[in-house]
């Protein structure tokens, strides 16, 4: 149950479930920032601490505690992934 990592509750748990991420191995095979673009995709999209709380919880520690230097290299896929995106339309 995805539901048990650190930063994951119920809500978003369905929402992954609803990308087809049912287990920690498939949310770490697509990381965090592909997760954030499948949830996009499907029109559910995400935000940076929900970038921040999968990150996390792929790493097994509460979001807060992910170094300055990650958190910045994670806003900066953030920002290329919705770059990306608005060029696509």
């Amino acid at each position: 149950m995805l539901s048990q990592l650190p930063n994951i509750g119920k809500e978003l748990e369905r929402r992954l479930d609803s990308v087809g991420i049912h287990d920690r191995g498939e949310l770490e095979e697509i990381g965090s920032i592909g997760v954030l673009k499948r949830l996009n995709a499907m029109q559910t999209p995400g935000c940076l601490n929900m970038l921040y709380a999968l990150e996390g919880a792929i790493q097994g520690i509460r979001w807060h505690y992910l170094p300055q230097e990650e958190k910045d290299y994670l806003k900066a896929g953030l920002k290329a992934a919705i770059n990306s995106a608005q060029a696509e339309h």
